[in-house]
């Protein structure tokens, strides 16, 4: 029953999760952690920051992990929960798989559609409010934010948009931070 639910509960979020992996992180801790319980708040932010380091995106590389938890938290093997692991993530791919099929078919007819047109302009700022909700929601007890973070959160912003330093400098600007200060 447990990958029927799975199976159920990623193929929604596919659906749902506008604006990429980070606007799908409120989603997935919704379903994973607050209604079925198939992990915890700390484990959920542990998942994150692995997410972040492997490759990949990383609405997928936490679906995958996800599944793959949610299935030896309930008992299950291994290679079984590898399976889910696989399943979890086939299922979050599915939705946009078909949506994006459907609407490269689409796009070039009703592109100058008002209608259409207006409905991509909405969608916009619900990914940001969801990405920002997920920026949000991983802040808990054990990862709080301190007066460093704001720092470093609008530094590495005028760092990239108004001196155009390279992301992987500023991220490594920040470790280096990370490692004096705290």
């Amino acid at each position: 029953m447990i990958f029927y639910k799975l199976f159920w509960v990623f193929t929604k979020i596919g659906f749902f999760g506008f604006g990429g992996g980070y606007a799908m992180l409120s989603l997935i801790q919704e379903e994973v952690v607050d209604r079925n319980s198939w992990m915890t708040k700390q484990e959920f932010t542990d998942l994150v920051a692995i997410s972040q380091l492997t490759p990949g995106p990383i609405g997928i590389n936490t679906a995958t992990y996800a599944g793959y938890s949610a299935l030896t938290h309930a008992g299950y093997s291994h290679p079984i929960a590898m399976l889910g692991a696989a399943m979890t993530t086939i299922a979050l791919c599915l939705p946009s798989f078909a949506m994006i099929t459907v609407i490269s078919y689409f796009f070039l007819k009703f592109r100058s559609n008002r209608y259409f047109s207006s409905a991509m302009d909405g969608i916009r700022p619900i990914s940001l409010a969801l990405i920002a909700l997920a920026a949000l929601s991983l802040t808990n007890e054990d990862n709080f934010i301190d007066y460093m973070s704001p720092i470093l959160f609008i530094t590495a912003i005028v760092c990239s948009v108004r001196f155009k330093v390279h992301p992987i400098l500023i991220l490594l600007g920040a470790a280096l931070i990370g490692l004096i200060v705290y």
